[in-house]
């Protein structure tokens, strides 16, 4: 399957989903890789990381952009070469970038599991009981606000950085599909517009600067 959906937030900034139903060898057509993207390829043992790595150059190629336009700092955050903004995510069957001339932004796609419950302490102080529907609404709120803390770190990926302790994310419905979060890092108070919304049995979310 090509591109699942693109949203379209603003002038700038743009969102590109893709999931993954073809072979690998069909991923390969259409795309051309530079020697290093080649080599890093032939390194990955897991064929649906392999395949999760071509799909996003087929989403460059929707921004009217190459393999060659993107390149890793050391961080292994990514970058573009015009200089615009890019995140990028994968999970299981899906992949998607967002792409921003204006804003840094970041992207997560996550998938709703029941285990995200056990682990919730570890980041978040969200009270799991408090005006819940029922267990599914419990999994699906946590897991947009792990998504929304791995947006923002993906934009401020700064040593030290606790998702428990020093990102909140503002408490929101999920009906809203959208809330607001900032980090208070070193003295520093940064603020983060958050979008989210359900795919499939997934929470996309992205975060703009």
């Amino acid at each position: 399957m090509p591109l699942y959906k693109s949203i379209h937030f603003d002038e700038n900034t743009r969102v590109h989903l893709w999931k993954l139903t073809e072979t690998e060898e069909e991923l390969h057509q259409g795309i051309r890789l530079k020697p290093s993207s080649v080599k890093r390829v032939d390194s990955m043992k897991s064929e649906i990381h392999r395949k999760g790595y071509l799909s996003i150059r087929h989403l460059l190629k929707i921004e009217e952009l190459s393999d060659e336009d993107l390149y890793y700092d050391h961080m292994g955050k990514p970058h573009l070469e015009n200089d615009h903004y890019i995140s990028i995510t994968h999970s299981f069957e899906f992949t998607a970038i967002i792409v921003s001339s204006n804003r840094a932004v970041g992207i997560d796609i996550e998938k709703q599991r029941p285990k995200i419950v056990k682990i919730a302490h570890k980041f978040s102080t969200y009270p799991l009981v408090e005006h819940q529907r029922n267990d599914a609404e419990i999994i699906t709120k946590l897991t947009c606000i792990w998504g929304a803390k791995e947006s923002i770190y993906k934009i401020y990926p700064k040593p030290g950085l606790s998702f428990l302790q020093h990102i909140d994310i503002d408490d929101f419905h999920l009906v809203d599909e959208k809330t607001t979060g900032h980090i208070h890092f070193n003295n520093a108070r940064v603020y983060f517009d958050v979008h989210f919304e359900p795919i499939e049995n997934y929470c996309l979310v992205y975060a703009l600067a």
